[in-house]
């Protein structure tokens, strides 16, 4: 590797530092809830607290300890109780008040179940008197884990995993676990009624779409048990799930089943929704950082989607095009996107969508001079690896060839953890409390 190369390698960690701190859940919470005077303001809305006997509070996600930290620091001792669900690991740090319960993350397990009971022990309590601030962030449908009857947590499990593998968006995913669910889909907000409920959210999906962050468990929903069905049949899943999922989606399209909540529900009058960071605002703090560091940016989109191999290698083909004549801007460069790819597993390998963008970037920039391609998740883990991301340079094939790695197949196998770590290019930030999907950073020097 190039000193030119070393330079660039620091110049993106240190921009990804910088997007990442500036998503930070506490701060998102704080810039968005406060107490003023006799009001409790959450964004726009304004509430009396002399209205409410109570206040309880509910976070779930990876970034939940951080967000639940900041709510109960605003509220001080207004503050009656409150849970905080977070991801295996990320929950080290204890709060004064809310106590903080570990669960299972992409796959629900037991302790997923355990912590949807606890939360429905909670709402069991609240009346029209009272009010629940609840703090949303990736990960949470997954950590609450509530299977509506007769189905288990096996069948829940077992669908979840094959539409991971099969490659299925977060939208699609999240349209079927909340069919299959007593807590998502507006349903938690159904558990809470009469209450007052304030939703705090950290978006981890393309478009802040509520329905879909967390798998929208206050928000209503659009989607219903045919659109279930009609996603597990496009990825041909409908005949591989268990048979008690197939007929409860079945039985819920012929009306057998009620459906989820829809927006002219009256339990939402009380319902209201902030979203207080997203995608967006982290990549344009990364953008601000590569200027100044004495790079011309571009941002591209925060909405960027699709199979992370395909999406990685149009990337590459800009950073080729950006060194060789200039366009669409002039090096030092650094060209910026985010959003949230998948990957359609098919092989035994270990990786991330991320590590399996900068793997594919690697073999389309082969040899490109100084320039490198980073590309990382803000909440520090990617897939079911202790890894953020990778980075990848012009010189990362030859380097891998010199100790005996074949990238291709690697990237034929979903194999890019052990590629990367055998380079020592793998991305390790730990837990970070925050989770605004990915980002993908291009630097030409």
């Amino acid at each position: 590797m190039t000193a030119a190369e070393r330079k660039l390698h620091r110049d993106a960690l240190a921009i990804l530092r910088t997007a990442i701190e500036a998503a930070d859940a506490g701060n998102a919470v704080r810039r968005h809830l406060s107490i003023r005077g006799r009001f409790l303001a959450a964004g726009l809305v304004k509430l009396a607290l002399a209205d409410f006997n109570r206040i309880f509070v509910l976070a779930a996600g990876k970034a939940s300890v951080d967000m639940a930290r900041a709510i109960e620091e605003i509220l001080g001792e207004r503050l009656y109780r409150g849970l905080a669900i977070t991801k295996q690991g990320h929950g080290t740090r204890r709060l004064r008040e809310i106590q903080v319960i570990e669960a299972a993350h992409p796959i629900p397990d037991e302790t997923s179940l355990g912590a949807a009971n606890r939360v429905r022990e909670l709402l069991a309590n609240l009346n029209a008197r009272d009010l629940l601030i609840v703090a949303i962030s990736g990960g949470a449908s997954a950590l609450l884990t509530a299977p509506a009857h007769p189905l288990t947590l096996a069948d829940k499990q077992k669908t979840t995993g094959l539409l991971l593998r099969a490659g299925a968006s977060i939208s699609e995913l999240n349209a079927v676990r909340k069919h299959l669910s007593m807590l998502k889909g507006g349903r938690l907000a159904a558990l809470a009624y009469p209450a007052t409920v304030v939703t705090l959210l950290l978006s981890d999906v393309i478009g802040d779409p509520l329905d879909v962050i967390g798998s929208g468990p206050t928000a209503p929903d659009s989607s219903t048990f045919s659109d279930a069905i009609a996603i597990l049949s496009k990825y041909r899943l409908l005949s591989r799930v268990p048979a008690r999922v197939r007929a409860y989606l079945e039985a819920g399209s012929r009306g057998m089943h009620p459906d989820t909540p829809k927006p002219r529900d009256p339990l939402f009058r009380g319902v209201h929704h902030v979203v207080a960071g997203s995608n967006r605002l982290a990549l344009e703090a990364a953008q601000a950082a590569a200027k100044k560091l004495a790079y011309r940016t571009l941002l591209l989109s925060s909405s960027m989607q699709g199979e992370a191999r395909e999406v990685a290698q149009a990337h590459a083909q800009i950073l080729r095009e950006t060194i060789s004549s200039g366009n669409p801007i002039r090096p030092p460069a650094c060209i910026l996107s985010g959003g949230e790819t998948t990957v359609t597993v098919c092989g035994p390998g270990m990786g991330g969508r991320n590590q399996e963008f900068a793997l594919a970037a690697a073999i389309a920039m082969a040899g490109l001079p100084d320039a490198v391609v980073l590309s990382a998740g803000t909440d520090g883990t990617d897939g079911p690896t202790d890894a953020a991301g990778a980075i990848a340079s012009g010189t990362t094939v030859p380097r891998a060839a010199r100790i005996g790695l074949d990238p291709q197949k690697h990237l034929r196998e979903n194999d890019s953890y052990p590629f990367f770590d055998a380079l020592g290019d793998l991305i390790r930030t730990g837990p970070t409390g925050t989770n605004v999907m990915d980002i993908h950073l291009l630097l030409a020097g």
